[in-house]
């Protein structure tokens, strides 16, 4: 259960980073997932963790996931459109 778990949290924390973003309306479900898990990864590599009282979801620490996921959206947004031109 522990996976489907990351995988959700993972989902949602890239959906909200595609709608900050607004970059993310052509993100499918599996795209959402990989945002948010390499995105959570990028936060908290760059952030920490926020101590131990930050609000976190399945081992991931809500605020610097998010932060994560929104610069993975802009960096691979901006690589695609640069690719497409």
């Amino acid at each position: 259960m522990g996976i489907i778990w990351t995988l959700i949290v993972g989902a949602i924390i890239g959906a909200v980073a595609g709608a900050l973003t607004s970059r993310g309306a052509a993100m499918g479900w599996i795209s959402n997932i990989l945002a948010g898990l390499i995105g959570s990864w990028l936060g908290e590599s760059l952030l920490g963790n926020w101590g131990p009282r930050g609000p976190s979801l399945a081992g991931m620490a809500l605020v610097p996931s998010i932060i994560g996921a929104v610069i993975l959206v802009i960096i691979v947004s901006w690589i695609t459109t640069r690719i497409k031109h």
